[in-house]
């Protein structure tokens, strides 16, 4: 399986998680549109916009994993990523809760006004959205990590492209026809996420090891060479 694939299927399992913290504010946003095609445009272009933020956040953290690849340190970053995804997977999985910092909130101030201004000033659907792909979310968490241990910023882009893309089926049904997934399986799929976050986390680590093993642990650039001597 592909990085690519892994993002898409990362944002199609989220995707339902997502319906239940970032729908409300998708609900939020009035279309003022009486035709059902115009209803589906404007919640199409909501979708867009987090799509196009994922991917300027993609591009923005594959800058750093290129200064991290050019440094030699990339199957560290691999290892020590998937160590912290295991980690926050068995704490959720164990209800493990941490003191949560008070400096999220001051950063995140910002945008909630920017997003409060927008809904209030009837700003269109496309800006929302800009603004919701910043807006904090587990998922979005994971699959930035995924796309740090990509080889170049553009990888990482398209990394968190399709990671959008997966967001984007059930995001867009919900929206339209405003919330059709009940509680009853965001819960269960709020369950499931730890295990997911421990089997990505093991492909990472397997990964940033280098063991020779196609698709799931292949061999460094390091041992490619020697092997090829």
């Amino acid at each position: 399986m592909s990085s690519n694939q892994v993002a898409f299927f990362i944002g199609l399992f989220g995707s339902v998680h997502c319906i239940g913290m970032c729908g409300p504010l998708a609900f939020a946003v009035p279309s003022f549109h009486s035709q059902w095609w115009m209803v589906v445009v404007d919640k199409f272009v909501y979708n867009a916009g987090r799509v196009i933020t994922y991917t300027l956040l993609g591009l923005l953290i594959g800058l750093l994993g290129r200064q991290l690849w050019l440094a030699g340190l990339q199957q560290s970053v691999s290892i020590v990523s998937g160590l912290l995804i295991i980690m926050a997977g068995f704490s959720r999985m164990f209800k493990i809760k941490f003191s949560q910092s008070k400096l999220m909130p001051k950063m995140l101030a910002p945008i909630n006004k920017l997003i409060g201004f927008a809904l209030k000033h009837k700003a269109g659907h496309f800006a929302v959205g800009l603004l919701n792909g910043f807006l904090p979310c587990g998922f979005v968490y994971l699959a930035l990590i995924g796309a740090v241990n990509t080889s170049s910023p553009y990888s990482s882009a398209q990394y968190m492209f399709w990671f959008g893309i997966g967001t984007f089926p059930l995001m867009l049904l919900a929206t339209v026809s405003m919330g059709f997934i009940g509680p009853r399986v965001r819960n269960r799929i709020n369950k499931a996420m730890p295990y997911l976050m421990v089997c990505l986390g093991l492909w990472f680590v397997l990964r940033g090891l280098g063991l020779n093993i196609p698709y799931l642990s292949p061999a460094t650039q390091s041992q490619e060479i020697n092997n090829c001597r």
